[in-house]
């Protein structure tokens, strides 16, 4: 669809345009304990993405609540310095959240403990960290085959919450043939979690195919708390599909902001039954990206912003005309003076490419056969906690699944 052919029905790829917009009082605000939030949009944890700077330059375009990346217990309660830059915020952070990396319950919740008592106002568990080295050693997403040990880990973050809302987010299982979720599910529930996400494809799938809404509604059908919905979010008419489709409470948006920070902006307008404005063209995205390497400098440093800028520039860029050649280029840059100049030559009236709206950005493709510690399958009522296997230095290596 080209740029002159948006009109009418706003800028949809095909397989949303004839999705309706959000009808009046369709939808309810998505209730996290005391918190209602609206739209009932959740931006997903995401490790090395989803910083402050981030969080505060999507909470800019719309509202929502946004989850800072996982933050590993171990580290934090040793007082790693990254770590706790990591999982701090700023005054106009309001609501905050932070997901919590851990498999051992003390750790948890005496993590959880001190986050309260620094005024976080909602607390995640990570539970749905599918990569190798974590599952390997009985972390993540392999968590959730042992229900004994999701319990206690409930059990411990929501005793000391004291009334701040945890929620647990998970994958449907290892694979096909060991389906966790169903069981995580009751189980959080029983031990006071106040909402559960699911992430409705396997470890094994990591990021591949098409996730399985029908999960997403099978796991709705099954418990009386708020469920919600994450995987295939590139839209905001993803967002009321999936929502229609499933009954659930809210969405989790992963890779389809990265480098599109506006599309809560898209998200909140659907939501209040508008048609969403006209993503921003080539020289608005370049502002972005500006805007957004300003804000890492100022909370990392130059050295680490200007290398994280690689990854994002990739991003904002991509599906533009010439964006590989452009992406070659910016993957170079050491300062903030060589990503202006490698930026200068662009145009800016150039319109966001449509092709791009469901383009996968990050990590996808391939699938794995997913490892677990020798014997850890011979006793599921086993609630013994694995032993942890990277610090705080190594967490933005992993995606929070």
């Amino acid at each position: 669809m080209a740029e002159s052919e948006a009109g009418a029905s706003g800028w949809r790829s095909d397989v949303n345009r004839d999705v309706p917009l959000a009808g009046k009082a369709e939808f309810a605000p998505l209730r996290i304990g005391p918190l209602a939030v609206w739209p009932p949009v959740v931006l997903a944890p995401m490790a090395g993405v989803t910083n402050y700077p981030f969080r505060a330059l999507c909470r800019e375009f719309g509202a929502g609540l946004y989850v800072s990346e996982m933050i590993t217990a171990r580290g934090y309660l040793n007082g790693n310095r990254r770590t706790v830059l990591l999982a701090s915020s700023r005054e106009d952070e309001t609501p905050r959240s932070v997901q919590v990396y851990s498999s051992d319950p003390k750790d948890a919740g005496e993590m959880v403990a001190r986050l309260v008592d620094d005024g976080v106002h909602h607390v995640d568990i990570n539970l749905g960290c599918p990569v190798r080295k974590v599952t390997a050693h009985g972390g993540g997403s392999a968590i959730p085959v042992k229900p004994r040990l999701v319990a206690a880990l409930a059990h411990a973050m929501v005793s000391n919450a004291r009334g701040v809302p945890v929620t647990m987010k998970m994958r449907k299982g290892i694979d096909e043939e060991l389906l966790t979720y169903r069981e995580a599910g009751r189980v959080a529930q029983e031990e006071g979690i106040s909402a559960v996400g699911l992430h409705a494809r396997t470890a094994a799938q990591l990021y591949s195919g098409e996730a399985d809404w029908s999960a997403i509604a099978d796991l709705k059908s099954r418990l009386s708390i708020p469920v919600l919905g994450n995987g295939d979010i590139w839209e905001s008419f993803d967002a009321l599909r999936m929502m229609r489709e499933t009954r659930c409470d809210g969405v989790i948006v992963g890779r389809g902001c990265l480098g599109r920070p506006w599309l809560f902006r898209e998200l909140a307008q659907a939501f209040d039954g508008v048609e969403p404005e006209r993503p921003p063209n080539l020289g608005e995205v370049r502002e972005i990206l500006l805007d957004h390497a300003r804000r890492l400098i100022e909370f990392f440093g130059p050295v680490t912003a200007l290398q994280q800028m690689r990854k994002w520039c990739a991003w904002y860029t991509k599906g533009f005309r010439n964006s590989s050649a452009l992406r070659e280029r910016l993957q170079r840059v050491e300062t903030y003076e060589q990503l202006l100049a490698g930026l200068v030559d662009l145009d800016p009236t150039e319109p966001f490419p449509t092709a791009a709206l469901r383009a996968h950005r990050g990590k996808s493709g391939r699938t794995q056969t997913v490892s677990l510690p020798l014997g850890y399958l011979d006793d599921l009522e086993d609630a013994t906690p694995p032993c942890e296997v990277f610090d705080a230095a190594e967490a933005e290596k992993y995606d929070g699944g």
